[in-house]
């Protein structure tokens, strides 16, 4: 097995809510490795959980910090909180995705105007928003991972607006990839298929989603958080030093399948 030591290292994990998030799939893998972290949520709602969550990990938890996405001055306020007391950060984990539930509950041609517009500032918008702050603060031979779906490819029928979001991710990841590979500071999106996760209950049918994923995939089954969380590790690791700019699927090979025979 391959040792992986990051305890000289400080990641900004943006997104988790509780232990069903998939940030929190590779925060504890980061965590493991012996990195330090620092977690930003929406909501103060989300402290209590996120005190629970982080306790037995002592003193390689940072910081707790309140940054609503939408509102430039709070992630302003958070790296400044960031600059002061860390100084750098090596890795920044988006895992921060959101759309009102009428666009998922209605047919997509219904997307209202508003609609859009969040779904594709919380969910896409933020990576750039978040890297332009970041990338002052992260060495040579750091590491930008986002969460993104197959649906930013494939009609998945309820994802809706969310896929165009994740479409909208993808591009800007490749797009920063390429802004900040002179600096050393690699992006890559990691594509899951459907997961338990507390976003995926707001998307009407998921339960059926997920098992049609699941028969229909290359290895007849879903992957799991701990899949999740140890392809992020890998991205975020020196040993994916020349990798960015990619989508890399971790799906038990479901997008790489044209068609499902079923017996």
């Amino acid at each position: 097995m391959v040792n992986i030591d990051l305890s000289d290292k400080v990641a900004l994990i943006a997104g988790v809510q509780n232990e069903y998030s998939l940030g929190w799939a590779a925060a504890k893998k980061l965590l493991a490795a012996g990195c330090k972290c620092i977690f930003s949520f929406q909501g103060e709602r989300n402290i209590p959980a996120l005190e629970k969550l982080t306790a037995p990990f002592g003193d390689q938890v940072l910081m707790l910090e309140v940054c609503d996405v939408m509102y430039d001055e709070q992630i302003e306020a958070l790296f400044e909180k960031i600059k002061q007391k860390v100084g750098k950060i090596d890795y920044l984990m988006h895992a921060i995705a959101f759309t009102p539930r009428e666009t998922q509950e209605n047919p997509f041609v219904q997307t209202s105007r508003e609609g859009w517009k969040i779904a594709l500032d919380v969910s896409a918008y933020s990576l750039l928003a978040l890297a332009q702050r970041a990338a002052p603060i992260m060495p040579a031979g750091s590491s930008i991972v986002a969460l993104t779906y197959y649906a930013s490819e494939k009609v998945v029928p309820k994802y809706n607006v969310m896929g165009v979001a994740k479409a909208a991710l993808e591009a800007t990841s490749r797009y920063l990839a390429y802004d900040l590979g002179a600096a050393g500071i690699r992006v890559n999106c990691v594509s899951p298929g459907p997961m338990r996760t507390v976003a995926a209950k707001s998307i009407p049918g998921f339960t059926q989603m997920l098992e049609k994923a699941a028969k229909t995939s290359a290895m007849g089954k879903n992957a799991t958080f701990d899949d999740v969380g140890n392809m992020c590790l890998f991205l975020f690791s020196p040993m994916s030093g020349a990798t960015t700019g990619e989508t890399i699927y971790v799906d038990g090979g479901y997008s790489v399948m044209g068609m499902s025979f079923e017996s």
